[in-house]
Order: structure tokens, then C-alpha cells, then sequence
């Protein structure tokens, strides 16, 4: 089903990275999500309202709020298709996490006032209602379609890489779920008698389910928006591409910014050899740039750093340092090293040190093991090192 309506509505949706197949899955996963939620929330009011069931009205309500998410997911893939302005160079992607994030705010709200009704009818001491087999059939395919809007949410937007659909994905697979729970307790009611109101109880566990899940949901998607780190398989692609030229012997200082779906740049720098031709080095720099732009959509700009790659005194002295590096943390790397000719009382050992988030010595106290580590190797080594921020999250 998913594959024919995908074919059937969206023009070239295998163009993933254009702007208008991506609002146009946006759009189609709204319109679903609205037609699905309203004839789910019409019958289940009713079954609800028919049999005063305060879980199933609450689950039809659950459904009301689904068709909000919806409308709001579709509004957000619309703005965030607008092209980029005189105030907004850089596009305006980010309005697509700000909708994800709106969607799990309504999760988190539709939870909540579940959970509050739940526990009223239960002080109240409400009795149970009376199910029908109407009920258990509404409920069935309330199941069912649940569990197929979690597949076809999650299919487009794992292909056009969307955290919208995806929360939206994960809000039906929880609906699905909630309503299954419900199930059981309209089972459990018929077969045996049970001295509570388990119908309350059940819309309660449901409740506390659906704030949980709208955290989840919420936390990733703040990450979107404040800036989180880039996927690892991102980070290994760029580092693939770059270092598959062979004059590119080592990078550090990759940084990559998400402005939103196929809006990211970054910057890297690249270490070469010294000696190397400095217009045959520009050209296979534009080339990497232009490889990665294709294959990554990522408009990368790369910097030169030149290195001593012949001088055996300067590679064993590298190795040494690096050595000691590692056994203080072995996350922490170097980069751009470079020494001074070796003197009688000072060789000056000059270069930038990566240190991850993981890490929590602080840079004075690196500095000083650092120091002393190079003195145990030689008497004469100085350090000069410049300590940075690891900005890949790894």
C-alpha cells in the first residue's frame, strides 16, 4: 500500500534531496495521518460515549491530537520548502524540527490529561463500563491501522531522512500499542469481574506511556535543533572520501552544520606534505569539495595544512608524543605537528591536541602531563600546544 500510494501522488520520489519530493512526502504523510485520525476518532468517541468508556474516548481523543500533529507536520514541511531569503541565507530547514518538536509537545499534553482523567474516575470510584462486542472489533482495527501508519510514517521518513515523520512513525506505534492495552482490560472485563475500575487504571498505564514516549521523542529532536553531533557514518564517509586522495595524508577540525534536511556544511582541515605542488594540491582540494558535495550533499570547505612527512627525526618524535597521549586518555589525537632543529638545551615540539567532550581533565592538566610526558622521552623537548574542541560527538 505504502509503496503504491508513494507512486501514485509523489513525482520522482526517488529525488530525495529536492526540496518538492520532500514537501511532497511531508504532505502525503499529513494527509494520510488526517484521513486515518479523524475516522478513528469518530468511531471511537462513539463506541466510547455508547459505553461510557473512559479509556476508549480518551484513545479517540488520543487520535484528535494525532490529526493536530499531522496538520502541524504538514504545515512545517511547507515552510521549511520556502528557498533560502535575505534573513534566512541558510534556508529554512529547521522549521521541519521545530514541527517534530511541536508533535511530541501535543504527545506529551495528550498523555497528561489521560493520565489526570484516569486518576479522577478512579477517586471518584466510578464504576466499570459495559463492553460490547462493537468495542472489541473498533478496537481491533484501531490496532491494525495503528501499526500500518507506524510502517508507512516510517518508511518515508527514514527515505527522506525526516524527524518529523519519524516522531509521527513513533506516536502511531504507541498509539497501537495503547490501544491494544486498552484491548486486553475490554477483554479482561468480559471474561472475569474484577473489583476496581480497570478501565480507568488501563487509560492511566496508557497515559504514562504516552508522556514517555513524547519525552523520547521531544529530547531527539531538541538535539536537531540545538545542535547535536553528526551521525558517525556521516563523520566516516567525509573522512573515507578525503583521505581516498593520496595526497591528503590525515584531517582534524571536521565540523559539520545542520541547517536542515540536505542544508548542511562543514569545514575540515587537511594535512599534506610540505613539498607538495601547491596548485596540483588546490585542484584536488576543489575536487574532494565537489566529490562530497554529490555524494554527501554537504558543502565542505577544505584548509591546507602542510606537514613534514620525510624528516625521520620529526616522525619518531610524532609517534613518541603521540604514544604518551594515549595512555593518558586514548580518545585525545594530535594534529599539525611540527619541531624545531634539535638544540643542545631546547627542541621546541609544536601541536594542536583534539580533545573530546569525554574527556573532563581539564586543558591546564593535559598541558602539564603533556609536558612531562615529553621530558621522560627527552630532556630537551618543550611543548607548545594548542588544545580543540572535538566537534564530531565521537
Amino acid at each position: 500500500m505504502t509503496g503504491f500510494l508513494i507512486k501514485l501522488f509523489i513525482k520522482n520520489s526517488e529525488d530525495v534531496k529536492n526540496i518538492n519530493v520532500r514537501k511532497s512526502y511531508g504532505t502525503l504523510g499529513s494527509i494520510v495521518g488526517i484521513a486515518c485520525n479523524i475516522l478513528l476518532c469518530l468511531i471511537k468517541i462513539t463506541v466510547g460515549l455508547t459505553t461510557a468508556s473512559i479509556s476508549i474516548v480518551a484513545d479517540g481523543l488520543n487520535n484528535l491530537s494525532d490529526m493536530g500533529s499531522s496538520i502541524i507536520t504538514m504545515i512545517g514541511f511547507k515552510l521549511a520548502g520556502k528557498p533560502a531569503d535575505s534573513d534566512h541565507p541558510f534556508g529554512h530547514g529547521r522549521i521541519e524540527y521545530m514541527s517534530a518538536f511541536l508533535v511530541a509537545m501535543l504527545i506529551i499534553l495528550v498523555g497528561f490529561e489521560l493520565v489526570t482523567s484516569s486518576v479522577k474516575t478512579l477517586i471518584s470510584g466510578e464504576s466499570a463500563p459495559v463492553y460490547s462486542a462493537v468495542s472489541i472489533i473498533v478496537l481491533c482495527v484501531s490496532v491494525v491501522i495503528k501499526f500500518w501508519m507506524f510502517l508507512f510514517n516510517r518508511k518515508i521518513g527514514r527515505k527522506i531522512k525526516s524527524d518529523a515523520l519519524i516522531a509521527t512513525a513513533q506516536d502511531s506505534v504507541n498509539d497501537s500499542i495503547a490501544t491494544l492495552v486498552i484491548l486486553i482490560s475490554v477483554v479482561i472485563s468480559i471474561l472475569v469481574s474484577v473489583p476496581f475500575n480497570l478501565d480507568a487504571v488501563m487509560a492511566a498505564a496508557v497515559g504514562l506511556f504516552i508522556i514517555w514516549s513524547g519525552i523520547s521523542s521531544a529530547k531527539d529532536t531538541l538535539n536537531s535543533i540545538l545542535g547535536g553531533p553528526p551521525e558517525r557514518e556521516l563523520i566516516e564517509d567525509i573522512e573515507n572520501t578525503i583521505l581516498s586522495f593520496e595526497e591528503f595524508v590525515g584531517i582534524h577540525d571536521l565540523i559539520v552544520h545542520n541547517y536542515g534536511p540536505g542544508r548542511q556544511f562543514a569545514s575540515v582541515h587537511v594535512e599534506v606534505p610540505q613539498n607538495i605542488d601547491i596548485v596540483r594540491c588546490h585542484e584536488q582540494i576543489d575536487l574532494c569539495e565537489k566529490i562530497i558535495n554529490e555524494k554527501l550533499d554537504i558543502l565542505l570547505v577544505i584548509h591546507m595544512d602542510p606537514i613534514d612527512t620525510d624528516n625521520a627525526s620529526v616522525l619518531q618524535a610524532k609517534e613518541a608524543i603521540l604514544g604518551e597521549i594515549h595512555k593518558i586518555n586514548e580518545k585525545l589525537s594530535l594534529h599539525d605537528f611540527r619541531m624545531t632543529p634539535s638544540g643542545e638545551n631546547r627542541t621546541n615540539l609544536i601541536f594542536d591536541v583534539v580533545v573530546p567532550s569525554a574527556v573532563k581533565m581539564s586543558f591546564k592538566e593535559l598541558n602539564e602531563k603533556i609536558c612531562e610526558a615529553a621530558k621522560i622521552i627527552d630532556p630537551t623537548y618543550c611543548c607548545v600546544i594548542t588544545f580543540d574542541n572535538d566537534f564530531t560527538g565521537i
